[in-house]
């Protein structure tokens, strides 16, 4: 698949065949999380992969919008090192490019994914960093759900030209 038709076809996919994800899939999707930008090359995530059911179920449990995780192959939680990384902002910003790379490589290996936000809801965040045992330097920063898609994404056109502006904030009235 060429990186603009990923671009443009990627979606959330919120519904699963219960198929675990390959081995290799699984490789290929962290090390594409890996190949993220960070700010100073910090590189501040770290990685938590689930496939226990039980584990799946209870994160299901604590977050409202996680309902399809134990049909999904497994659950990635992309973790911000804040030895690594201080200054919040930017540990939110790498995290977040480490995610997109995953959402975008199960994509162009036909896989269906989905974001499911952890910070900065800090019950959520604090409830999955008990769940999985993570030491305190580790922030939770969001989960992506990764599985075979009953559903396929489709194109949908979001540019909108009057949010766009060039050299200067314009304003329409």
């Amino acid at each position: 698949m060429d990186v603009m038709e990923a671009l443009f076809t990627r979606r959330s996919i919120r519904r699963y065949t219960g198929e675990p994800v390959s081995e290799e899939n699984l490789k290929l999707l962290l090390k594409a999380g890996f190949c993220a930008p960070s700010a100073h090359n910090k590189q501040p995530w770290q990685f938590v992969v689930v496939r226990n059911r039980d584990t799946l179920e209870e994160i299901a449990r604590l977050h409202p919008y996680a309902k399809m995780l134990p049909q999904a192959g497994c659950g990635i939680i992309v973790c911000g090192d804040t030895d690594r990384e201080s200054n919040i902002g930017y540990l939110v910003e790498d995290c977040s490019a480490a995610i997109e790379n995953i959402l975008l490589a199960a994509h162009g290996l036909g896989l269906g994914s989905v974001w499911c936000g952890l910070y900065p809801v800090q019950e959520r965040v604090d409830a999955v960093a008990k769940l999985l045992s993570m030491p305190s330097d580790m922030i939770p920063i969001g989960l992506v759900v990764v599985g075979h898609g009953q559903d396929k994404g489709r194109e949908v056109d979001r540019f909108d030209e009057s949010r766009v502006h060039y050299e200067k904030w314009r304003s329409d009235g």
